[in-house]
């Protein structure tokens, strides 16, 4: 069995299954893309793997405020390239630095005015970010000490273009972001279902950003994440659906499978619907109450090998300490983690769930190159 260590894969949006699919299969233009991209991110899952492990001796720019500074590759792969935007100033004009800077600011505000985090590393790091990094980058990610946002496909003929720029969903900002808080905090390794929580506790804390940017309730938001992104093309509106998950949404439907890292990306919609169905339990803002059990969970509780089970009966532990237990809260959990086939023991053991760069489900690429 292959050996990971904490975050030894660089977590890209676009999983490289699915890039390595419209390699395979797309129009010659999109090919060479897909293959640029594929060949940009393998550079960068070295120095993001030193990056995790030397986290603690790493001297980043620190502050007691939120600190933002956006960059400009220009279109090169010289990171973090020219300063253009920096904490305080007007906005630039351009939809990619703007957003990029509205995004990180939007991230930051939840976890600190929320629940008490300074920022990705609890100790005030500075939020870089870099845009329009490299041509026809078709990805964004945290690399272990910034954002870098590709452009997507706009540089293809219009009716090529299968992603727009990557800084155009704020969910997406939100939960690549939150890589990052897992990278100080859990590290959850990226690999089968330790990978898919991972993957999953952004998930959730990028529809939370978005949730509070538009204050919504549970009941009112869409649950989708990377709603935008995708263009005319393609036969989808978002990467995936938290309510409707177009991947495993059960257990008895995991896949255990050989790519993806283990099926990373195809299995977090299992813990991804059982927060939906906390957050519907519940009602009024997800971040106030769900948030805050999984926030816990993620800080204090997990290590970084954790499976399903193990994150439902430590969410339950969570929901109690917080709220007290056999409250609402902690119901709700139970509730949240049955939906998916995870049973919950009375003092948080259970039964279940124990099989072992974002987001596209097969099937909405599958129909995007069968046209």
């Amino acid at each position: 069995m292959p050996q990971h260590t904490p975050a030894s894969r660089m977590q890209c949006i676009v999983p490289p299954h699915m890039l390595k699919r419209i390699a395979e299969h797309g129009t010659p233009a999109q090919q060479q893309w897909a293959r640029r991209t594929l060949e940009v991110s393998e550079q960068f899952r070295g120095q993001r793997q030193t990056l995790t492990e030397h986290a603690a001796l790493a001297k980043f720019a620190r502050s007691e405020q939120l600190e933002r500074v956006i960059y400009d590759a220009r279109n090169g792969k010289t990171l973090p390239g020219q300063k253009v935007r920096s904490e305080g100033q007007a906005a630039s004009g351009d939809p990619a630095v703007d957003e990029a800077y509205e995004g990180a600011g939007a991230t930051y505000q939840l976890f600190k005015e929320i629940y008490g985090r300074n920022s990705i590393d609890g100790n005030g790091l500075r939020l870089d970010s870099t845009v329009h990094y490299d041509r026809g980058y078709d990805n964004a990610f945290w690399n272990g000490e910034q954002m870098v946002y590709g452009d997507g496909d706009e540089d293809l003929p219009v009716a090529e273009r299968l992603f727009n720029r990557f800084t155009i969903s704020v969910d997406i900002i939100a939960h690549e972001l939150t890589h990052g808080v897992t990278q100080h905090e859990a590290r959850l390794v990226y690999w089968e279902q330790a990978g898919a929580l991972n993957e999953s506790f952004s998930d959730v804390f990028g529809a939370l950003v978005k949730q509070r940017q538009r204050s919504q309730t549970a009941a009112e938001a869409d649950w989708l994440i990377g709603q935008g992104l995708l263009t005319a093309n393609v036969n989808g509106t978002a990467l995936r659906s938290m309510k409707a998950p177009g991947t495993a949404a059960h257990m008895n439907a995991y896949k255990s499978v050989d790519y993806d890292n283990g099926g990373v990306h195809i299995n977090s919609g299992i813990p991804n619907h059982a927060f939906f169905v906390v957050a519907r339990e519940l009602g009024g803002h997800a971040w106030e109450k769900a948030g805050h059990i999984w926030y816990v969970t993620l800080r204090d509780k997990l290590s970084t090998r954790s499976n399903f089970q193990e994150a439902a009966n430590l969410t339950y532990q969570a929901a109690g300490e917080i709220f007290g237990k056999g409250s609402v809260e902690q119901k709700a959990v139970r509730t949240g983690w049955s939906e998916v086939g995870i049973t919950i023991a009375e003092e948080g053991g259970g039964t279940g769930g124990n099989k072992g760069c974002l987001l596209m489900p097969v099937g909405v690429l599958a129909a995007v190159l069968r046209r």
